[in-house]
């Protein structure tokens, strides 16, 4: 009795401390809605455009580099939005500071490759859905990979980056924002 006792503790030890090691994304700046600062400027919408903080800790072993992405499903556009797609993200590299979405703050890590959203330009582009639509969802995804680089330029489309990520994610992690006008 005392040994299966005690087998069965270790059991339950190892299992809270692998769960406690998930990959798992993390952001100062969000909750459950997008604010003003992370909504986008134009379109008719008048948020501020500024990129979340945001941070990742326990990647998997093997990651050689991690890749976030700003995606709302519930475009009416047939296949979705992207909002933000970033790539080639170092993987001694844990955070993403407010605002590195503005490229021309150049301060996003160096060697990451922030390429073409829906909006047609590199960088971030908040939320901004059709007035009277109601509430989308925004993904934010951070991507730990197999591979350093994807191999692709700022002018990668979101759905051919995504088809890279495909086959070079190890984990990812995830955050939901919603937002209406």
């Amino acid at each position: 009795m005392k040994k299966t006792t005690v087998a069965f503790f270790i059991f339950l030890l190892a299992g809270i401390a692998s769960h406690a090691q998930t990959f798992t994304l993390k952001s100062k700046d969000i909750g459950g809605q997008a604010t003003s600062k992370q909504v986008f400027n134009g379109f008719g919408c008048t948020g501020e455009n500024i990129s979340p903080e945001l941070s990742w800790e326990n990647a998997p072993t093997g990651t050689k580099s991690f890749a976030i992405t700003l995606y709302d499903p519930d475009a009416p556009t047939g296949s979705g939005f992207w909002h933000w797609i970033v790539f080639d993200i170092p993987a001694n590299t844990t955070e993403l500071k407010s605002g590195a979405g503005n490229l021309s703050k150049n301060i996003a890590p160096a060697g990451a490759i922030q390429s073409k959203t829906d909006f047609g330009q590199p960088g971030y582009g908040g939320p901004c859905p059709p007035e009277g639509h109601g509430f989308h969802e925004y993904i934010i995804t951070v991507y730990a990979l197999k591979t350093d680089k994807l191999g692709l330029d700022q002018n990668a489309s979101g759905a051919f980056v995504g088809f890279n990520l495909f086959s070079n994610t190890i984990a990812k992690a995830s955050l939901v924002m919603y937002y209406k006008r």
